[in-house]
């Protein structure tokens, strides 16, 4: 009897897994806090045999190399990954015992395209396939991006995506599960997942690279492709280099003094408490990345590189858990932390900033001739429809290009309010009058504002569909 235990990251939108049987099992792409991976293994009573990589991350620091280290676990790694540690170099059609008492073993079968040297793995019971651990290459209803290797191959890995799918299709029986990695909100998928779980005959009528031909699958999925998280320059590197054992062990504490000495040189201060608190009152100069929303994915991708992090929270936990995140995408030590609230992080005599909130009720009301509307949604959300005469600037971009915003007062939206949230307190911060709206963006028409759709020059995206229930949110 087998099991198979999901390791969600949600953070991340990304899942790991924790597979076996009553004596062993195999952890694929383990997350840097491996605490979780080895707690699983505990509740179930089963010694880690071997770590497994379907390939070298491009969106988080992978915990493959620390965990191998400390459970004594095969580390295998695809052979065409250039890494500069000692591991069990893969290759197509290689197979490794997992349970030998339960006879589970684990297949590999190379599967390029998200990367080249890109490989699934097969968990199979008594020699029959029971689920396939599919990395980035199938994912629920489409398939992990091409385009984060080198963009000469683009083309060529997105051909090899339609082919890496159609073997896994014509190899598996149809009931196989398919457990992928990405898809569930992380930005290395080429879509959003459509659903919680698949098999290969669920695919095999729903995703693209199995119901079109090889030609029209290329086309789409290129013209579909957006921005590439910023950080995600950083991240092959650490994983082809070996990432070093986390450190979360509590950040040094930071008096009002030094959260002022520190924003006054230019240093990041981020507020980890929710949007709604924020807006009520937060330290002039701070930035807001609340800890429920993607955290680890916004603050990686918009804070220069290296740059130091003072986190402030409510709570001693909510200030753990953002180090669990950001620890993930290799910000591992904040220069220094700080807990409570305004009244806690402000030196004598100092007064909370604010700004305002609203609804896009509230914007209808508004003199459209007086106030600046600014949609930091992705091209593509801006693409199914925006408010006649707004600035488009998404959020990613938003720190870099705060000059470009006209002059008068903000009104700031996305299409839930997360993402309006941080590009007010980015504005907030450059000394803008700005209001946040926090709103969901299909209440803008029916609150009268004039709502446009097809924005020339914006690339289709054919094979996205509609949002998933958290970027509609967001």
């Amino acid at each position: 009897m087998f099991f198979v235990d999901v390791i969600e990251l949600e953070g991340l939108g990304n899942r790991s897994y924790l597979a076996g049987g009553p004596a062993a099992a195999v952890a694929v792409d383990p997350p840097r806090d491996i605490d979780q991976v080895l707690a699983a293994a505990a509740r179930r009573g089963v010694r880690i045999s071997h770590v497994v990589e379907t390939h070298i991350h491009n969106d988080y620091v992978t915990g493959g190399l620390e965990l191998a280290r400390i459970t004594g676990a095969v580390y295998l790694v695809p052979a065409g990954a250039h890494v500069s540690f000692a591991r069990t170099p893969v290759h197509d059609g290689d197979a490794v015992d997992i349970d030998s008492a339960a006879d589970l073993d684990l297949a590999a079968i190379a599967t390029p395209g998200h990367t080249p040297h890109h490989t699934a793995y097969v968990l199979r019971e008594a020699g029959r396939p029971v689920a396939a651990f599919t990395g980035g290459s199938l994912l629920i209803g489409t398939v992990g991006r091409p385009d984060l290797v080198e963009p000469r191959l683009t083309e060529e890995l997105a051909r090899a995506q339609h082919a890496s799918a159609h073997r896994l299709a014509e190899a598996l029986p149809d009931e196989t599960a398919v457990l992928p990695t990405h898809g569930f909100g992380s930005f290395c998928s080429s879509a959003q997942a459509d659903g919680d779980s698949t098999t290969i005959g669920k695919e095999k009528t729903a995703n693209a690279a199995l119901t079109v031909d090889v030609d029209t699958f290329v086309a789409d999925l290129l013209a579909g492709l957006e921005d590439v998280p910023a950080y995600y320059t950083h991240m092959g590197p650490a994983n082809a280099g070996g990432p070093d054992p986390v450190d979360m062990t509590p950040p040094a504490v930071a008096d009002p003094q030094e959260i002022a000495t520190r924003l006054a040189a230019g240093e990041w201060v981020v507020d980890l408490r929710s949007r709604i608190a924020f807006a009520e009152g937060h330290v002039a100069g701070s930035f807001n990345f609340e800890l429920d929303g993607k955290l680890a994915t916004y603050l990686a991708w918009m804070i220069p590189w290296g740059k130091p992090v003072t986190l402030l929270a409510e709570s001693a936990e909510q200030l753990a858990a953002a180090q669990r995140e950001l620890v993930r995408v290799g910000i591992d030590r904040p220069a220094s932390a700080a807990t409570g609230g305004p009244a806690q992080w402000l030196r004598e005599g100092e007064r909370p900033a604010s700004f305002a909130r609203a609804t896009f009720a509230e914007l209808a009301g508004q003199d459209m001739d007086e106030v600046v509307v600014l949609d930091v949604r992705r091209d593509s959300e801006r693409a199914e429809g925006w408010i006649a005469g707004s600035v488009h600037i998404p959020i990613h971009q938003v720190h870099r290009r705060i000059g470009e915003v006209p002059d008068g007062t903000v009104w700031v939206h996305c299409a839930g309010g997360m993402r309006a949230g941080i590009a007010a307190s980015l504005l907030d911060a450059a000394g803008r009058r700005v209001v946040a709206v926090d709103d969901g963006f299909d209440a803008a028409e029916k609150a009268g504002l004039t709502v446009l759709t097809g924005c020339p020059g914006t690339r289709p995206a054919p094979l996205r569909g509609a949002p998933t229930k958290d970027e509609a949110s967001i």
